[in-house]
């Protein structure tokens, strides 16, 4: 049985996908989801998909070693940050070497670096008057959206979109694809 643990910092649309796409898989498993936000409707979400979830805060996160903790109780082999703002510590990156993953709305290496998430990605990227965007799938190491890239998938990108429009098309390749990758970094054991 493997184990997943997400990270959110949001609403879980993307948690929500993800624990739907692996209900009824009798080969992994969702061991939590952990919030850095006591009001994020990740919490929510999770109460009604019956899930375990965890609040903690910066001081569990970055002062401690409460999280990691946590995590060691949880033993998972992959752990999916799914909308989650912060950067991943150090010792944390060291502790889960390639077993942590990220997802970005943007094709990395551009839109990518601290303050780029969510509509501030898509306004930047609607701003440049660019002709696609998509989303990224990296590894996580110590700095914002630098770790090796695991996949990227594309979606065109026209004049009339808002920044709106663009969002909506990225969340459809997030759904489409994260899920996907994930199943698929568990089952190829690309995650030691």
């Amino acid at each position: 049985m493997k184990k997943i643990v997400l990270f959110a910092s949001g609403s879980g649309s993307n948690v929500e996908n993800i624990v739907q796409f692996f209900q009824g898989k009798s080969n992994v498993t969702i061991a939590a989801v952990l919030t850095n936000k006591r009001d994020a409707k990740v919490l929510d979400r999770c109460n009604n998909l019956k899930i375990n979830c965890l609040y903690f805060n910066r001081t569990a996160f970055y002062e401690t070693d409460c999280v990691l903790g946590i995590l060691e109780s949880l033993r998972p082999d992959l752990i999916v940050l799914a909308g989650f703002l912060w950067r991943i510590p150090l010792d944390m990156v060291q502790r889960y070497p390639d077993k942590i993953i990220n997802i970005h709305p943007a094709l990395l290496p551009d839109y990518g670096g601290k303050g780029m998430y969510g509509m501030r990605v898509h306004e930047a990227v609607k701003e440049n008057g660019e002709t696609e965007t998509g989303i990224t799938i990296h590894f996580v190491n110590e700095n914002y959206d630098e770790g090796a890239i695991i996949y990227q998938a594309k979606t065109e990108v026209v004049s009339t979109d808002t920044a709106e429009d663009i969002a909506h098309k990225v969340h459809q390749l997030e759904y489409e694809h994260f899920p996907k990758i994930i199943e698929k970094l568990l089952s190829a054991r690309a995650v030691h």
